[in-house]
């Protein structure tokens, strides 16, 4: 039995050996596996040289980001020290385009001119943009003989591509020249796997500029449903005329919905910010007489941001504008995003042939940019004082002539309706004497109805009508204010003189003292102190043509009206004397020609033989006890009634 167990013993000490030497053989061969498979995928995915450049430049790009961003940070520090603002507005910076683009992020800036008869614009190969515009023979605040309507330190536009990882922002890229001519020049950002943004300008013939951005060999850059580019626009606008408040009632950023048609802008007098609800065709950075408009051939998107801000007077520049905008973007290169640019003056005709050298086949109506009024006050300048305008001037007549030929033209159209109006005065007054001998017993509070029933009658009776003499005066209304849209807006009064007056666009001051004074301002306008002059002429002659005609208490109410009207001319003071001299000019010599033709009117009017004609009239009508007017029977009603309520109150 002993050696049994013994024997036994053995063979299970052999069995767990074997076990454990088979174990390990299976470990140690597991290990060997494992390390093999590790070493295996370690070499797999080790980089490329390609790859292992890239890292490097991404470190390298890294650190320039990190470089640049201090020097910012330091340069704006120093900024706000010296109590001064950047001049630029950049949402981007060197870290927001990476290693695609690395090469682009340095350069040497390069000054590319694109130039004709009527304008020149210098375009920067740092940002590929405009940093320059001069429009021609156009003389400027300074007495240049030509405008700049803005420079490098005024304006900026970027445009911002959002890639998988990186965004590219071109105000940060040198883009490379090629294709350069007067009129065309094309800019290329070079990528660093052989793509690249290519932006490519077209001027035309006068004041339209074309401008295409599209990507080249970069499709893969970009998310499958990447199809924006975001558009940001700044505009430090100038002072371009001397008239600092005058011409900031006329600045503002203008924009034309896609789908309504309809234009609308910011506030000219406060500062503004606003979000457009639905695609707009274009948007412009507009102020008195001359405008940049920045036209999408595929709409910006709604919700674009537009602001503007308004500048201190003496500062040089009238407001700060910024627009942000998005519009259609391709990645794959198939198609570019095309745009096109107004640059020019706010001229209703020009614009309209400029409008027409557009090639998008979109009805733009870009000519709201010159503010012609409201509905009914833009239809007549549209329509009638444009063809008129067009036509004196086409004589070569000097502007302050023109305005004097408008003058008299309307004077001469709308006599007619004066004459009609002033002879019901006249026959208001040469009755008035019977209309108080009639309606003497009706002099009681609680008789007035009856009063005005009994006049109405003899209204009738002798002809005349109470309201035919206001009607033909709230026609000429519309014209009046007409005027007071258009000559602010025609370019053609801008540096033009005539008399005293050096410009025709502008105030004309007899004392400047430097010093603005609250509803005054810094000067005393001669054209204004005339106007003003002439208002209060013509509104003496109108209260006497009225006092003249009124009967019982309306002569006692007339008396305070009097007063109100006689105030009038000093509140205009106050509003004009800061307003064109062309505008105060026609006005003085519409009201003094107003004037002249009452008092010729009256001079001329036979009060004797124009009441025998009211006589007869009467005589013709006294058999016929009812005839009465539309106005005199409805008072009878109002009368009846207010009689019956009576009663039934009783």
């Amino acid at each position: 039995m002993a050696d049994f167990a013994e024997s036994a013993a053995s063979i299970n000490q052999t069995e767990t050996n074997n076990v454990i030497y088979n174990m390990n053989r299976d470990t140690i061969i597991g290990f060997v596996l494992i390390a093999a498979v590790l070493i295996g995928f370690s070499w797999w995915n080790q980089p490329s040289a390609e790859q292992i450049e890239a890292a490097r430049l991404q470190d390298s790009l890294q650190a320039v980001a990190q470089a640049e961003m201090a020097k910012k940070e330091a340069a704006a520090l120093a900024a706000k020290q010296q109590g001064t603002a950047g001049d630029s507005v950049a949402s981007g910076s060197a870290a927001d385009t990476t290693a695609l683009f690395y090469a682009a992020m340095n350069g040497t800036s390069e000054k590319i001119v694109l130039k004709n008869g009527k304008l020149e614009l210098t375009l920067d190969t740092k940002g590929g943009v405009i940093r320059k515009a001069v429009i021609k023979d156009f003389k400027s605040i300074d007495d240049q003989p030509d405008v700049t309507l803005f420079d490098e330190k005024d304006q900026n536009m970027t445009f911002m591509l959002a890639g998988k990882q990186e965004n590219i922002v071109t105000s940060e890229m040198f883009f490379t020249p090629t294709d350069v001519t007067d009129s065309t020049v094309t800019m290329a950002a070079k990528a660093q796997n052989g793509g690249e943004i290519a932006l490519k300008y077209r001027l035309g013939k006068d004041y339209l500029l074309s401008l295409s951005v599209e990507s080249r060999g970069l499709a893969n850059f970009f998310a499958p449903s990447y199809k924006e580019m975001e558009i940001e626009w700044t505009d430090h606008c100038r002072q371009q005329e001397k008239g600092f408040s005058f011409e900031n009632r006329y600045t503002s950023i203008y924009y034309k919905e896609s789908k309504s048609g309809s234009t609308d802008k910011l506030s000219e007098s406060s500062d503004k910010e606003e979000q457009t609800e639905e695609q707009t065709d274009w948007v412009a950075f507009r102020n008195q007489f001359f405008s940049v408009a920045l036209i999408s051939k595929d709409n910006f998107a709604a919700g674009a941001q537009l602001s503007s801000t308004l500048e201190e007077k003496g500062s040089g520049y009238l407001k700060q504008f910024d627009a942000k905008m998005k519009t259609a973007f391709d990645p794959t290169g198939q198609k570019a995003s095309e745009f096109e640019m107004y640059i020019g003056p706010n001229d209703f005709r020009l614009i309209k042939d400029v409008e027409e050298q557009s090639a998008f086949g979109k009805d733009l109506d870009l000519e709201q940019l010159v503010d012609l009024g409201w509905w009914l006050l833009r239809w007549i300048n549209r329509w009638f004082t444009l063809y008129v305008f067009d036509w004196l001037t086409g004589f070569g007549f000097n502007m302050g002539i023109v305005l004097i030929l408008i003058t008299i033209l309307l004077k001469v159209i709308t006599f007619p309706m004066v004459k009609k109006s002033y002879m019901s005065s006249a026959k208001m007054r040469v009755l008035k004497p019977k209309f108080e001998e009639a309606t003497k017993q009706y002099d009681k509070p609680e008789d007035q109805m009856k009063k005005q029933q009994e006049m109405m009658s003899l209204y009738s009776k002798y002809g005349v009508s109470p309201l035919s003499g206001c009607l033909p005066m709230l026609i000429q209304m519309p014209i009046w204010l007409a005027m007071f849209f258009f000559v602010p807006n025609a370019i053609q009064l801008r540096g033009q003189s005539f008399l005293w007056m050096s410009d025709l666009s502008t105030y004309d001051p007899i004392v400047e003292w430097g010093k603005n004074i609250w509803g005054i301002g810094d000067h005393l306008s001669l054209t204004c102190i005339l106007f003003c002059g002439a208002q209060l002429l013509y509104t003496w002659f109108s209260m006497q043509q009225q006092k003249d005609q009124m009967v019982g208490q309306q002569a006692e109410q007339m008396k305070v009206m009097q007063w109100m009207m006689y105030i009038m001319p000093l509140m205009f003071f106050f509003i004009f004397n800061d307003y064109s001299s062309g505008l105060n000019f026609y006005y003085f010599v519409s009201l003094f020609m107003s004037a002249a033709i009452m008092w010729t009117l009256r001079k001329t009017t036979d009060d004797a033989k124009l009441l025998a004609i009211l006589e007869a009239n009467y005589q013709a009508n006294k058999n016929n006890p009812k005839k009465q007017s539309g106005l005199a029977a409805r008072l009878e009603a109002m009368q009846k009634q207010a009689e019956e309520m009576k009663k039934q109150r009783r």
